[in-house]
C-alpha cells in the first residue's frame, strides 16, 4: 500500500513539474511541490529543522498524511499544490517567502537571537499552511483550503490589499 501511495506521488510529481523548454532545468518562479513527497522517512531534506527569520507562508505535508488512502492523499496534494499555485504571485509581490517542510517542528527566528518552536504534529490534519510574521503570533491552517478562501486568510494575516495587481491607476483630467 505505501509503495502504491508512493508510485502515484512519484507519477503526479513527475507530471507535474514544470521545465523550461530552453534548457529542460526546472523554473523558479514556482514552488515545487514534488519535494514534499516523501520518499524515505528520513531522506527528506526538508524533515530537517525549519527556521523562519522572515514573513512567510510554510506550506506543510507531514508522514502523518500516510494514514489516509491513497486517493485522500493524491487528492489532498492536488487541492493543496493548486490553492498554493494560485496565491504564490501575491506573496511574491508582497515580499512574503513560501516555503515548503515535512518537518514536525518549525522554529522562528526571534530579534533575542532566541527561537520559538511551533509543533505541526498532532493537528486537525497533517498538511496545511504556518502563517509566519516574527515579532507576532503566527496562524495555522490545517487542511485544503480553496484558494479565494486561502487569499482571504493571507490578506487578514499580512495585511495584504485587497488588489494585488500591478497595473498603474489612470488619471484623467
Amino acid at each position: 500500500m505505501r509503495n502504491a501511495t508512493l508510485l502515484v506521488f512519484a507519477l503526479a510529481a513527475t507530471a507535474c513539474r514544470a521545465r523550461s523548454p530552453s534548457n529542460g532545468t526546472p523554473r523558479v518562479d514556482a514552488l515545487d511541490l514534488a519535494q514534499l513527497v516523501p520518499r524515505d522517512s528520513g531522506s527528506s531534506a526538508l524533515s530537517g529543522a525549519r527556521f523562519i527569520g522572515e514573513p512567510s507562508v510554510l506550506l506543510f505535508w507531514l508522514k502523518a498524511a500516510d494514514t489516509l488512502s491513497a486517493d485522500d492523499q493524491a487528492a489532498a496534494f492536488d487541492d493543496l499544490k493548486y490553492s498554493t499555485e494560485q496565491v504564490a504571485p501575491a506573496l511574491e509581490g508582497a515580499g512574503i517567502k513560501l516555503l515548503a517542510t515535512n518537518s514536525d517542528t518549525v522554529y522562528v527566528t526571534l530579534p533575542n537571537k532566541r527561537f520559538r518552536p511551533i509543533l505541526l504534529s498532532g493537528l486537525d490534519y497533517p498538511f496545511g499552511y504556518l502563517l509566519v510574521d516574527p515579532g507576532g503570533p503566527e496562524r495555522i491552517l490545517t487542511g485544503v483550503y480553496p484558494d479565494d478562501e486561502l487569499m482571504d486568510e493571507l490578506r487578514a494575516y499580512f495585511d495584504l490589499p485587497d488588489d494585488t495587481s500591478s497595473a498603474q491607476p489612470r488619471i484623467t483630467t
